[in-house]
């Protein structure tokens, strides 16, 4: 059964089951509320398919498809205040590496994983690690994509076993690269 749009509900919930909640397409729900309930009716099928193709998406040049941006905003997400003490369960460093992570692309102390530089370089690969099972699975590795298996691992985010959590992790993740998206456009000339 589709819960029809004239139900007072959440918008993530009657939106889930049509595979929308979760990438960018949510972004003009009240848009769409107002067009589930005015203009379509009971028509949430309709409405459902215009999301999914992606008419309610944010403009192309404020995607963040580059790596850098999705990254900065990770680290923004995980360690805002650079702090060099260890997680609630063990994670270190400007990305919050655990230690299994962190062993999986170098030999060097985990302590290292302080070290900017490194940090970076590890957060690179396991980025670039994320993305190709992303699209070996048939998911596009979108920030929100990233973000969702960097906090709650490649297999959940590709199974969709997500927790609100992770989910609401994502989307902040999401919203800060968009942000930074828009402000290198906006900065140049």
């Amino acid at each position: 059964m589709v819960p029809h749009f004239g139900d007072r509900m959440n918008l993530s919930t009657t939106l889930r089951p049509l595979g929308v909640v979760g990438g960018s397409a949510v972004r003009g729900h009240t848009l769409v509320r107002w067009l589930a309930r005015s203009v379509f009716g009971r028509w949430q099928l309709f409405v459902g398919a215009a999301l999914t193709l992606g008419f309610f998406s944010a403009p192309a040049k404020a995607d963040p498809t580059d790596r850098w941006e999705t990254l900065q905003a990770i680290h923004m997400v995980e360690n805002p205040t650079n702090s060099s003490r260890f997680g609630p369960h063990g994670e270190l460093g400007p990305y919050q590496f655990r230690r299994t992570t962190w062993k999986q692309y170098t030999t060097k102390s985990f302590r290292t994983a302080l070290d900017r530089d490194e940090s970076d370089r590890v957060a690179v690969k396991h980025y670039e690690w994320i993305k190709q099972g992303l699209r070996r699975n048939g998911i596009d590795p979108t920030a929100y994509h990233i973000a969702l298996a960097w906090n709650a691992g490649l297999e959940a985010a590709i199974r969709g076993h997500i927790g609100a959590g992770s989910r609401s992790y994502a989307e902040r993740v999401q919203t800060i690269a968009q942000d930074i998206s828009r402000r290198q456009v906006a900065a140049q000339p």
